[in-house]
């Protein structure tokens, strides 16, 4: 026969204890779940309200396939210079917000269609180092070459590469 139990043992305590941690476990998942598809269902041109009760496996394909299907870099393979880096981010930047803009409806269309061209303009422009934007795999420019632009801000000079995504 065994000892009775105080009511400050550890392993009770850790009894009672485990069905609430499990509920916040869950509870961040399923926040967690909810943030992705409010992330997830714009990027791919879906309304939020025709996809309210998405279970969470649907959520989770969806952002799998989205993430597949993000185009990869033709020129991983060659080491890119921190200029190159810079122009390959702002144009990878600028593809996605081409994708993102018309779908979330948060500006009129003319209006986008103004801010794109604008960004593209851009891109065509000089690079940080001042030379000439042009895609690292020799490439076009996405767009015909523009009136003179002010460049891009310079990324900051650190110890490491930076990036702006």
């Amino acid at each position: 026969m065994g000892l009775p139990r105080r009511a400050g043992d550890p392993a009770e305590l850790r009894k009672s204890l485990k069905p609430l941690l499990e509920k916040r476990r869950r509870a961040r998942i399923n926040a967690s779940l909810r943030q992705l598809k409010g992330l997830i269902l714009p990027l791919l041109g879906r309304e939020s309200s025709h996809y309210s009760k998405l279970e969470k496996a649907d959520i989770l394909e969806m952002t799998v396939r989205f993430l597949q299907e993000l185009p990869a870099s033709s020129c991983a393979a060659t080491a890119p210079t921190p200029s190159d880096s810079y122009g390959e981010g702002y144009r990878a930047c600028l593809a996605r917000l081409a994708r993102v803009l018309p779908a979330c409806r948060v500006l009129e269309p003319a209006v986008s269609a103004r801010l794109l061209e604008h960004l593209r303009r851009r891109a065509a422009g000089a690079t940080p180092d001042g030379a000439r934007a042009g895609d690292s795999c020799g490439a076009a420019a996405p767009s015909p070459p523009p009136a003179p632009a002010p460049a891009p801000p310079a990324p900051p000079r650190g110890p490491g590469l930076w990036r702006p995504w």
